[in-house]
């Protein structure tokens, strides 16, 4: 019987991972805990100096002054809570681990100059030619790792763990290459970046793929940071996102896992799980005070940073192609910014007065406009964040 094999297996490989799996737990309740315990100081803190209070744009949205100096900068908070919990329980010689952890620190770091702007000299904060051009630096860092650093791999093909063979003494070659996952489109939901090259240009692929990452890290970061706009919608919505990916950060990291679910097997990629797991704890910490009426919101220093985090976490484990589906909910924000502010320019230029699409952009701001009040928003967008986390889990299982 088949079912036998399966169990053996499975077991032995949960054996294998329990390691990461029982750090990356620990990871969680410890950033939770930091998460709650610093944000409710923080938001203490500021009720005696008022001194980091938010600054409301009038939007003529209901609400929207009882908001006025709610403590921002939270984002620093959720940065702090998930990298201690990963600087000690996950190995800081992990490449992956380094990636992020700079990751984080890059993107915190230009949020944060972009909050303290705007508190500390009541301005716009930070132009959006200077966010693209950080999040074009971090973008160009990522690709030229993943392309250049030969310590980057996959195996290049999956192992039978049923074949007659045992699969632990079954000898497959790791490569540093530049395949990915794209589901339903492609044999054994492969895709090679190499594709559009000839076998003798094969190793100039990094010049499509450099760009494609620059373009993830600038669009999700970015999509993160305009749909922080209603009480726990990022937060939310991120939670769900970072939940979906440490699930695949560990499948990817078992050569059986990755063999039943239809993976590519990424080598010492569960590390990542720990990062994963600390940040999705340090965000429900951050929930807890967020969710409406917000006590406390998380600044660009957490918005930018979240959408960064997750577009590389997605880029290292090779999932970067479902992000459209997996992120909708950023993606559809963002162009719905994008579109209205190109509609309103066309038709200002051909009929001599700017029209909208939307009664207001991004998005959750347009239904607030018809009436919705902005907690239904957000409990509706979690509905489809779950369903979309859900379709991509099928997609790349089938």
């Amino acid at each position: 019987m088949i079912i036998f094999p399966i169990f053996k297996y499975l077991i032995s490989n949960i054996i294998i991972i329990n390691s990461i799996f029982y750090r990356a737990l620990i990871a969680f309740i410890l950033s939770i805990c930091i998460s709650l315990f610093a944000n409710k100081k923080i938001i203490l803190w500021n009720k005696r100096k008022k001194s980091i209070g938010e600054r409301i744009r009038d939007l003529g949205l209901t609400g929207q002054k009882e908001k006025e100096g709610t403590p921002t900068m939270g984002g620093i908070i959720i940065i702090v809570s998930a990298l201690i919990p990963t600087i000690f329980f996950s190995k800081l010689n992990n490449l992956y681990i380094i990636i992020l952890v700079i990751t984080t620190l890059w993107l915190g770091i230009l949020g944060f100059i972009d909050d303290y702007i705007k508190i500390k000299y009541h301005k716009n904060g930070l132009s959006i030619m200077g966010k693209i051009l950080g999040q074009i630096i971090l973008g160009i860092f990522i690709g030229s790792f993943m392309s250049f650093n030969k310590n980057i791999t996959i195996f290049n093909k999956k192992i039978d763990p049923f074949s007659k063979q045992n699969p632990s003494l079954v000898v497959v070659r790791k490569e540093h290459n530049f395949k990915t996952t794209f589901p339903i489109f492609s044999p054994k939901n492969e895709f090679d970046y190499a594709y559009f090259f000839k076998k003798k240009w094969k190793k100039y692929t990094w010049i499509l793929f450099i760009p494609i990452v620059i373009i993830i890290i600038t669009f999700l970061s970015n999509g993160a940071n305009l749909t922080d706009g209603i009480d726990g919608l990022t937060a939310g919505v991120s939670s769900i996102i970072f939940a979906t990916l440490s699930l695949f950060s560990l499948v990817s990291s078992s050569k059986i896992y990755s063999y039943f679910f239809h993976f590519l097997y990424i080598p010492h990629i569960g590390e990542i799980a720990i990062f994963s797991f600390s940040f999705l704890g340090s965000l429900i910490g951050f929930l807890w005070y967020n969710t409406y009426p917000a006590q406390i919101f998380m600044g660009d220093s957490g918005s930018l940073t979240i959408g960064g985090v997750i577009a590389a976490i997605s880029i290292l484990i090779r999932k970067e192609l479902i992000l459209p589906i997996l992120c909708g909910i950023f993606f559809i924000e963002n162009f719905s910014v994008i579109v209205q502010v190109l509609y309103f320019r066309f038709s200002k230029r051909k009929y001599g007065i700017g029209k909208r699409i939307f009664m207001m952009a991004p998005l959750h701001h347009h239904f607030q406009k018809l009436g919705y009040h902005e907690s239904k928003i957000v409990y509706r967008f979690l509905i489809i964040q779950t369903i979309l986390s859900m379709v991509v889990f099928i997609l790349l299982i089938t």
